[in-house]
């Protein structure tokens, strides 16, 4: 059995495998301040409640966005399960040739979403994920990370509306009922929704000048289903992509 970790910038999403079944999936917010104690403590009563043990567990593998993070939550492994985590672009690695300018420059979530992505689906490929920042990741033919776009998410854009604008209020993100708002709520939301789904048809589209207009879509993230009853844009909708892409990566450096 093996424990995986995704870092990110909002949240902690944590996969439980047991072979290739993934049996357990729960998350805990990226709180800056967090403790090694209060990641420990989340996750072995996790594990309490699926009756399953930590002892089972053989390795824990991390992919990171968050550096501030690391240290908590690799000091919870050692702590609470007696392993040395293993940590994707510091004791394990990628193997997956890597054309940007600066590689070091790509976080780990990006390369682990184009890893994980060319294996299950092939390329040329799109990557669009729906995070605290949304990225569109471009993969060729090759198996090659050719770079991509970084966009804010949508969350994020809304977030900075309210803060920005004094009269506007925090609005719930969903596809609203018409494209016309009839108040102040639902203009918003149809700002956020339309706004957003043209920004990433035409990301989409500009990738796909480059790497050719037969490259498959994925998406994944959290709001990517938030999307796909309204565009063709998405080959596949996968929101389990970045932690088999861990999974992945650790599988690939036992060979």
């Amino acid at each position: 059995m093996i424990l995986v970790i995704d870092i990110g910038n909002t949240t902690m999403e944590f996969g439980i495998y047991e072979g290739e079944e993934l049996i357990g999936v729960f998350r805990l917010g990226s709180k800056r301040e967090i403790t090694s104690d209060e990641v420990g403590l989340f996750v072995t009563q996790f594990f309490e409640y699926k009756n399953l043990s930590v002892k089972d567990v053989s390795d824990v593998v991390i992919s990171s966005v968050v550096p501030q993070i690391n240290y908590s939550v690799c000091s919870a492994v050692r702590k609470y399960f007696g392993r040395e985590p293993l940590v994707i672009g510091e004791n394990i690695f990628c193997n997956m040739p890597n054309l940007y300018e600066n590689p070091h420059e790509v976080g780990a979530d990006r390369i682990v979403d184009s890893y994980a992505a060319f294996k299950k689906y092939g390329g040329p490929l799109i990557i669009v994920d729906f995070g605290t920042a949304t990225t569109c990741e471009a993969v060729s033919q090759n198996g090659e990370y050719l770079g991509g776009i970084i966009y804010p998410g949508i969350k994020t854009s809304m977030d900075a509306l309210y803060e920005k604008a004094a009269k506007l209020p925090k609005i719930e993100i969903v596809k609203p009922e018409f494209a016309l708002g009839r108040n102040t709520v639902s203009s918003m939301q149809s700002g956020a929704y339309y706004g957003y789904l043209g920004a990433i048809e035409k990301m989409v589209h500009n990738l796909k000048a480059v790497i050719g207009t037969e490259a498959k879509v994925i998406a994944t993230g959290g709001f990517a289903r938030l999307f796909a009853g309204e565009t063709a844009l998405f080959d596949k909708i996968d929101q389990r992509l970045p932690l088999e892409g861990i999974k992945m990566v650790y599988e690939d450096s036992k060979k």
